[in-house]
Formats: structure tokens, C-alpha cells, sequence
């Protein structure tokens, strides 16, 4: 039986009544639901759930705006459901602290196979992968626990977004193509992931960067990637 906590987010009671007996059928028992933003917001705050499923389009508050106050106090996976197909409305969905971004209609196996690989993803980050933090400048990345602090201060990332500063962490001063990044991170392949990165490092040199328009830490080498780099050397 699988414990992960997992909050289904929207406002039409058949889509949630099948994705919950999916997930049952799949061994996931720790299921909550909710109809609306604000249900949304209190039961991540109360349930602390480990993924989320999110509807785009809620009656009181939009998925969207839920997303960017669930990312205030938490980092736990987000995947948007959504009946809009606009590639402007997933990077939105991106770019307000995302992980992913699924179009209606859709199979109940694929949400299944999506929440599974949100799963698999934060394991991972989670395993050890040296024996220290990893320092450059006054940032402080700690892959055990899968947290990062700037001059003491704890930063908030989603599990994508810790993903990629790791990597690009891990390779100080070499460059990373989008492509490398994103089938190391998302471990899938990259075909049309330009778009998927660039929201990902905005949001993330927002986060950490003191002037993300001139970014010292994750630098954009033109035509080839991105590198980071100590800005105290």
C-alpha cells in the first residue's frame, strides 16, 4: 500500500471520483479531494500533501494563483489539469511553480503514470549523491535533504527546479545544454523543452538571485545552455 499523500485538486466530482479510483486501483490510499481554491489552500496547509493535482480553472480562486500561494509554504509536486491547450497557458502554469502540465481530455493510466514519475523524481533528489553540501558563494545546496539556503536563509524550490540548480551545481563553470538538463531532471526526452527550461530558470533565478535581469549565479551561454558560476571568484 502506497502511503504518499496525495490532494486532488477540482471542481468537477466525476473527474475527481475517477482519478481517485485509479489511484486506488494503483495502491494509493492517502487521497484527499477538494472542489475549490480555497478548500485547496486549506487542505494542503492541513494534509500536507507530498503531490497535488491541480485544475487550472476553479470557481473561486484559479488554479494558478492557488499554485503560486501553495509555493509560499511548500514545494511538494504540482500537476496542472486543464481544458486549455495554449502553449502561453502551460508555460503560465509553469512559471507560477508547476511541475507539470496535462491537457483535458485525458486518460486516467497517464495521471497515474505522471503522479508515479513525480514520485520517482522526488526520490531521487532525495538519495545521497555526495558526502557534502555543496557551497558556491553564499548559497548552500544540500542534495541529502534536498534543501537550499542563500546567506542563511532557506529557499523554496519545487522538486524540478532543485533538480536542475543541482545538476548545474554539480558542473560548476561547464556549460549544459536545455537538452541535457531537461532529460537529466525530467529523465524523458527533450524534444520542444526550450520553452519548459527557460520558464524553470527564470523561476528559479528569481528565487535565488539578487537582480534575476543580470543573473551572477546561473549564466546564459548563448546557443549552448546555461552554466553556474561562483560570483564571489
Amino acid at each position: 500500500m502506497n502511503k504518499t499523500k496525495i490532494l486532488l485538486v477540482d471542481d468537477d466530482v466525476d473527474i475527481l471520483n475517477l482519478l481517485e479510483k485509479a489511484l486506488r486501483a494503483d495502491g494509493f490510499d492517502n487521497i484527499y479531494t477538494a472542489g475549490n481554491g480555497l478548500c485547496a489552500l486549506r487542505a494542503c496547509k492541513d494534509f500536507m500533501p507530498d503531490i497535488i493535482t491541480l485544475d487550472a480553472m476553479l470557481p473561486d480562486i484559479d488554479g494558478y494563483e492557488v499554485c503560486k500561494r501553495v509555493r509560499q509554504f511548500s514545494h511538494s509536486p504540482i500537476i496542472f489539469l486543464s481544458s486549455k491547450n495554449d502553449e502561453m497557458d502551460k508555460i503560465l502554469g509553469l512559471a507560477v511553480g508547476g511541475d507539470d502540465y496535462i491537457t483535458k481530455p485525458f486518460s486516467t493510466k497517464e495521471i497515474v503514470f505522471r503522479i508515479k514519475a513525480q514520485i520517482r523524481r522526488m526520490e531521487y533528489l532525495r538519495m545521497p549523491v555526495s558526502d557534502s553540501y555543496v557551497k558556491i558563494g553564499d548559497l548552500i545546496i544540500d542534495p541529502d535533504g534536498a534543501r537550499v539556503t542563500r546567506a542563511g536563509k532557506e529557499i523554496q524550490l519545487t522538486a524540478r527546479e532543485f533538480g536542475i540548480l543541482l545538476r548545474l551545481a554539480e558542473n560548476l563553470g561547464r556549460v549544459l545544454s536545455k537538452e541535457r538538463l531537461y532529460e537529466t531532471v525530467w529523465g524523458e526526452d527533450s524534444t520542444g523543452c526550450d520553452n519548459t527550461i527557460m520558464v524553470h530558470i527564470r523561476h528559479i533565478r528569481e528565487k535565488i538571485e539578487n537582480t534575476p535581469a543580470s543573473p551572477k549565479y546561473i549564466i546564459t551561454v548563448k546557443g549552448l545552455g546555461y552554466k553556474m558560476v561562483n560570483p564571489h571568484e
